[in-house]
């Protein structure tokens, strides 16, 4: 019993949940324990437990962006920092509320924002806080500030660790519920924790990146400004992943700058000896592909991801919406599974704007010699002489190809935001079960 409720995903995923509430107010629970015996007001109690829960948050955001393999593969990174962000907002919240209530309660206290004259624990605390307010007004409004990408990963990390630090360092100085030397200890090693996942992240990794080399073997073109950039290890073996998974590549630079790009294979996920990456020419970094020499170096960390069709090998079939690029994860899953005389069922929904814009067009054609493969095309600009689908892919036309056992089947979506958002809406109102439904999102820094 124990082992299958591991091998389901939603019982893992609750598992991850419920360790992550727990740790989150564990440190709250321990101090209570020989709490000291002077009595304070509910409100000030209720300020100071919102703190240290809301401190404790953020230290478990260095766990969350850590890109750990046992947390990522029980949710998917896309998942992890969505989470990351909303629940850092909530941390902030909390933080924010903790001195609210005490100014409101004990007006007095206003007067430790007077850095100048304030006791080092007050001034810890609003050093804490002023590094929050920076790290998550950067964070929400990056793009807008214009703040490029590769220097915003070193604020963030450090506004990090200075606002955990400082808060740390503040409760230590209050001493009120740390009246303890082993409650000290407990709290500091909170913040030593986040400060070796950083160090972890930053410095770690990269290094261990550096030790497995890439070389570019040949970039090709695809239909739609698509380009394909192909890989091989350069002194070690390579790494296998799911078909869908992705990795973060890093050109031509050393890891250590941390200017990492997250794409998906679109190759076989059982040939190490060659990872392909089929990439859209639509910003700054993707439209330079197409100049990339063959022999240039990169860096990959990965595999990463859930969007996979391994984990559902006693499906009965698959049905695959892709929108222009998101065809890629799906080109790695249909590739594999002709490669493993898959005899299941596929079914590929794929939304295009134009004829000529359907990336892997003739390849797709091929495949349906070698798999029990139906590819449904929808063009929003079709010819004058197409007899095929037009527009968007929306509910009408999904129940018109669905299975005739909508809970058969597993079903996986790549596609704009605003596409996958339709197309998700679509499936739950055709009664697929929403365990059975799969995203795999665009935008993940």
């Amino acid at each position: 019993m124990q082992r299958l409720l591991m091998r389901s995903p939603v019982a893992v995923a609750a598992f991850w949940i419920a360790l992550y509430i727990a740790i989150a107010l564990l440190p709250l629970l321990v101090l209570i324990l020989h709490a000291p015996p002077e009595a304070r007001d509910f409100w000030t109690e209720f300020s100071v437990a919102l703190g240290f829960i809301g401190l404790a948050m953020i230290a478990l955001q260095f766990a969350l962006t850590a890109r750990i393999h046992h947390i990522e593969s029980s949710y998917g990174i896309d998942i992890i920092l969505q989470f990351h962000r909303y629940i850092s907002l909530v941390a902030f919240t909390l933080i924010i509320i903790h001195p609210l209530i005490l100014f409101i309660n004990e007006p007095e206290t206003l007067e430790l924002l007077n850095v100048f004259q304030a006791p080092w624990r007050a001034r810890f605390a609003v050093t804490g806080t002023v590094a929050l307010i920076i790290l998550v007004i950067t964070s929400v409004w990056r793009k807008r500030l214009g703040i490029p990408y590769e220097e915003w990963r070193i604020a963030h990390g450090i506004l990090a660790v200075s606002a955990v630090g400082f808060g740390i360092a503040h409760a230590v100085g209050v001493g009120y519920y740390l009246n303890f030397f082993w409650k000290i200890v407990l709290w500091s090693s909170v913040g030593v924790l986040a400060l070796l996942l950083l160090i972890y992240v930053r410095l770690v990794k990269p290094w261990l990146m550096t030790r497995k080399l890439y070389l570019v073997e040949e970039v090709i073109p695809q239909r739609g400004d698509v380009w394909t950039l192909a890989l091989r290890p350069r002194g070690h073996e390579g790494i296998t992943f799911h078909p869908g998974q992705f990795a973060w590549i890093t050109l031509e630079i050393s890891p250590f700058r941390m200017r990492e790009h997250p794409f998906s294979m679109s190759s076989s996920g059982d040939h190490a000896e060659r990872l392909e990456f089929s990439i859209k020419a639509l910003g700054d970094f993707t439209k330079t592909i197409k100049d990339v020499k063959p022999g240039t170096k990169a860096f990959l960390d990965g595999p990463y991801g859930t969007f996979t069709i391994d984990k559902y090998w006693d499906t009965a079939g698959f049905v695959l919406v892709a929108g222009g690029i998101g065809i890629t994860p799906m080109m790695s899953m249909l590739v594999t599974a002709c490669e493993r005389k898959d005899d299941r069922p596929f079914l590929l929904i794929y939304g295009s704007k134009t004829w000529d814009d359907i990336t892997f067009r003739e390849e797709l054609e091929a495949l349906k010699d070698q798999l029990d493969l139906t590819i449904v095309h929808v063009l929003r600009e079709p010819p004058d002489d197409w007899e095929g689908e037009t527009g968007y892919v929306d509910k009408e036309l999904l129940e018109k190809y669905m299975p005739t056992h909508a809970g058969s089947r597993q079903y996986f979506i790549c596609a704009s935001p605003k596409m996958m958002d339709g197309v998700e809406a679509a499936f739950y109102e055709l009664n697929v079960p929403v365990t059975h439904v799969h995203m795999e999102h665009f935008n993940l820094v």
